[in-house]
């Protein structure tokens, strides 16, 4: 990649495969003593953390895949599955799901750096063009992802993205019908899916080969944007940046760590807990939250065709950036015009993923349609006018002549730009939510919260007796075993009483030898058996309602806390918007409507239900159940109890997963300080 190499190796056996295979020559004269500018900053550290996390993607999504059912009947138990019953499935599945965002995240600073620093300029355009390449290949395998747990928003996601190619004349429909397999979304359009999503890392993986290779061949450009003249103006690669490398991913590394194992639910949506269903339309169909701002551009123009075109336009122009941007000093930190209007481009980004998680309706079309042109107008009008008026300042001779400022106010510029993107998304995604609702359920105290939080074993106990005596006849809990009530983090059972236990319950099974099915009483393998034999049943005895399975339904529910507490909640790690919603509807049932309100006949007014009207009585009352300990028998510690355990099934696996990351928390920090500290000596000499 980097022209011929003088690498050598001592050993006799290595000297045989290098006159033959020279591949030790090519790692040492790329990786090793690759010159490298000296003036990088910590900007640059995000190829390598990109490069780390590609692998991390690939690496997980594999094994993934070994337990994964491509089957629209099937893949969202084997999900649940993965996560419950594989060992560290649970790590695995936040490691990849929280890892899709974190790659994102990286490639979007990876992008505006080079947007800033002007690195798609010549020499370096086709390294550019690969970059953009790799993005929309990022794009469709994060879609296809996103697709294949089969909940509620991967099945719409998937049905209104792939209906969009339908307004392309002449041959959309026949694509939609291809993509499909058929016509509708299904199974077929699962496996299809699920092979190119398992396929399509390992094509990135090929043009990243290509990306690093263009990068050799043109040289890495630098915060000056100026070339390299001499040796006084480079170090090598290793140690130099691959110190200050290791270093960056390992502080990267720590916001991974505080996702996975402290907020794995954080940047998804709940209603992906629940299973996917034809038959019923989420109110509101919002993509991740790395493709709201394209989303926005989309549902701002009001022509479908026109929209895709303006939705793929905007990432399409990125490829002509070095033909728009004509001006012949590369970095932004030498023009005062382009760097005011990057920081004008960034917001114009922020803004456009706000509008993209609001309904399209009122203000927020406008806006929308507004900062569409702007967006468009800066690659245009903006960088094509500026390269002809502004007067940038002197550029240094060369990097060993430049003054390096620290750059602490621009890290603290972009700190405070990304943490308000990040409250700008998942806010306006939480309000999306809340809006669904009326009255907003009030927080509570729960013992399983924060860094260190422990499920109470008394109001677990206390919540399967609940459960059992008055949720089971209506509600199930199918991905619940008999075992799990022995297992460690859960109600602190014994194996004996486990089984115990689910003796008293009868099990469908068989057939037999005479070929009947029978019942027999439940064994500790067993799973909670459902009080209906299908849907169709449940819905009789429920008023036309199905009674919602309850193993996930403290992740399947949430509500929007608003501004400022889903930033505060980011950084006390709170999480149990589920619980508190459950808590708050078992509790919210008036036997008095209120004027104005008015519901259907055969239903029941909840205040905190969406719309009030639910079809389900209310469940409690006081005295309803009797405690063996003594706790009291009203309904706010019926609905407390019970709500517990049932997070508990929803995360039996959560005591685990906070011990293990405050251990992983430990490491990363001492790990990050030694790398600091080892880049500091190796750098001291350079400087």
């Amino acid at each position: 990649m980097s022209g011929p190499s003088d690498f050598q190796p001592s050993n006799p056996a290595l000297q045989w495969l290098e006159r033959r295979l020279p591949i030790l020559g090519l790692m040492h004269s790329s990786f090793v003593v690759y010159p490298t500018p000296r003036n990088l900053n910590y900007w640059w550290t995000f190829g390598a953390i990109l490069s780390f996390m590609l692998g991390m993607q690939i690496l997980t999504g594999v094994i993934l895949a070994m337990h994964y059912t491509p089957h629209a009947d099937l893949a969202f138990k084997s999900v649940e599955l993965l996560v419950r019953d594989v060992n560290y499935g649970w790590l695995l599945r936040n490691m990849h799901a929280c890892g899709a965002s974190m790659f994102f995240f990286a490639v979007y600073i990876h992008m505006l750096r080079g947007l800033y620093y002007g690195s798609y300029k010549e020499p370096r355009e086709v390294l550019w063009i690969l970059g953009v390449i790799i993005y929309l290949l990022m794009m469709a395998t994060g879609f296809m992802g996103y697709v294949l747990p089969w909940g509620q928003m991967s099945f719409w996601g998937a049905t209104v993205i792939t209906n969009l190619f339908s307004a392309i004349p002449y041959v959309g429909e026949s694509i939609v019908t291809l993509l499909w397999g058929g016509y509708s979304v299904g199974n077929p359009t699962l496996n299809r899916f699920f092979s190119l999503h398992y396929l399509l890392p390992f094509l990135i993986a090929g043009v990243v080969v290509l990306h690093v290779w263009a990068l050799h061949v043109a040289g890495q450009n630098n915060p000056d944007g100026v070339e390299p003249k001499t040796e006084k103006d480079t170090v090598p690669f290793t140690p130099h940046a691959t110190i200050k490398d290791g270093f960056g991913v390992a502080c990267f590394l720590l916001l991974y760590a505080w996702f996975i194992f402290y907020m794995p639910n954080y940047l998804g949506d709940a209603d992906n807990y629940i299973p996917a269903n034809p038959g019923v339309t989420p109110p509101h169909i919002v993509p991740e939250w790395y493709y709201l701002p394209f989303y926005a551009i989309l549902r701002s123009i009001p022509n479908k065709l026109a929209g895709v075109i303006g939705m793929f336009s905007a990432i399409i122009i990125l490829c002509f950036l070095p033909w728009l941007d004509a001006a012949k000093t590369r970095s932004s930190k030498y023009r005062p015009l382009a760097k005011q209007f990057f920081w004008i481009f960034v917001a114009v980004c922020i803004l456009l993923g706000y509008l993209g998680a609001q309904p399209p309706e009122g203000i927020y079309v406008i806006a929308g349609r507004v900062l569409t042109v702007c967006y468009f107008a800066y690659f245009l009008i903006v960088l094509p006018l500026l390269a002809r008026i502004e007067r940038p300042r002197p550029v240094p001779n060369s990097i060993s002549e430049a003054i390096l400022a620290k750059g602490g106010k621009a890290v603290a510029s972009v700190a405070v730009m990304l943490v308000a993107a990040g409250a700008l998304f998942l806010g306006s995604m939480q309000d999306a939510r809340a809006s669904e609702g009326s009255d907003k359920p009030p927080g509570n105290k729960w013992s399983f919260s924060g860094p260190f939080g422990k499920y109470d074993r008394g109001a677990l106990q206390r919540g399967l007796k609940v459960y059992k005596e008055v949720c089971s006849s209506c509600h199930g809990l199918s991905y619940i075993a008999f075992r799990n009530l022995a297992e460690a983090g859960g109600p602190g059972y014994s194996v004996a009483q486990a089984a115990a236990f689910a003796s008293e319950y009868k099990v469908k099974d068989g057939p037999n030898d005479a070929g009947d099915m029978f019942e027999r009483p439940g064994r500790p393998a067993d799973y909670f058996p459902s009080p209906f034999p299908n849907e169709q049943a449940a819905r009789a005895a429920n008023g036309g309602a199905a009674p919602p399975d309850l193993s996930l339904i403290t992740k399947a529910r949430s509500y929007g806390r608003g501004f400022p507490m889903f930033i505060v909640d980011f950084f006390t790690q709170y999480q149990e918007q589920g619980p508190d919603y459950v808590d708050a509807i078992l509790q919210g049932f008036e036997d008095k409507v209120p004027e104005g309100v008015t519901i259907p006949e055969g239903s029941y007014y909840n205040k905190y239900f969406p719309g009030h009207a639910i079809k389900m009585p209310k469940p409690l009352s006081d005295g309803q159940v009797t405690y063996d300990d003594g706790s009291p028998a009203t309904v706010a510690q019926y609905a407390k109890d019970v709500t517990t355990f049932l997070m508990w099934t929803a995360e039996p696996h959560m005591e685990a997963r906070k011990r293990l990351g405050f251990q992983v928390f430990i490491f990363l920090i001492l790990f990050a300080g030694l790398m600091y500290f080892t880049k500091k000596k190796v750098w001291a000499s350079s400087h």
